[in-house]
This record gives structure tokens, sequence and C-alpha cells, in this order.
């Protein structure tokens, strides 16, 4: 093992994956009209929770948190490409992606 892969304590690995999530609710709250940024910090905010699973596994000595990641990353990506295709969808039919123009769905 490196120095520096010692060096690393879990205090690093939760900072940041608290500084990821940070950025990506910031993401949220300051973009609400384009949704495919709004799924971009979706997607951060899953990455940084990942960051912190897999610090704690590394740190504890246990492999759970590590293949709870993996079926984190599963859905995320399910998730991704229905989003893109959903967008994709509406697009095509208003031939725009700004929120406010998607809100005007509901029923």
């Amino acid at each position: 093992m490196s120095t520096l892969a010692t060096s690393l304590s879990l205090g690093h690995f939760i900072a940041l994956g608290s500084i990821l999530f940070c950025i990506a609710v910031a993401g949220i709250f300051i973009n609400r009209k384009n949704v495919i940024v709004l799924l971009m910090c979706i997607e951060l905010m899953l990455l940084a929770v990942n960051i912190n699973f897999v610090a704690f596994s590394r740190e504890l000595g246990d492999a759970a948190g590590q293949v709870f990641v993996f079926f984190i990353l599963t859905v995320a990506a399910a998730e991704a490409a229905i989003g893109l295709a959903i967008l994709v969808t509406l697009f095509r039919n208003r031939r725009t992606i700004d929120v406010a123009a998607i809100d005007t769905l509901k029923g």
C-alpha cells in the first residue's frame, strides 16, 4: 500500500463526500430551469453518498458498503437512462426542456 492511501483517513473521505453533496444541493437550488443540470446534480448527490459508503466500508473492514454501492450505481444508471429518454421525448414534443414548461403536465 502506498503512503498516500494510508495517510487518508475517514475524515478526508467524509469531507469530500460532504463537499460534493453540498455542491449538488447548491446546484439544485441555484439552477431550477434546466432539467439536465438537475439530473446531473442528483447523480452527484448519489456519488457523494457512495463515497461515504465506501469510506465506512473501508474503515470497518466490511464489504457490505461496497456491495450496496454497486446496487446504487446500477439503479442510478437506470434512472439516468430513463430520465434522459423522458427528456428527449419532452423536447421532441414541446421543443424545450425548461422546468416551467414541463410543470404544465400536472393534472
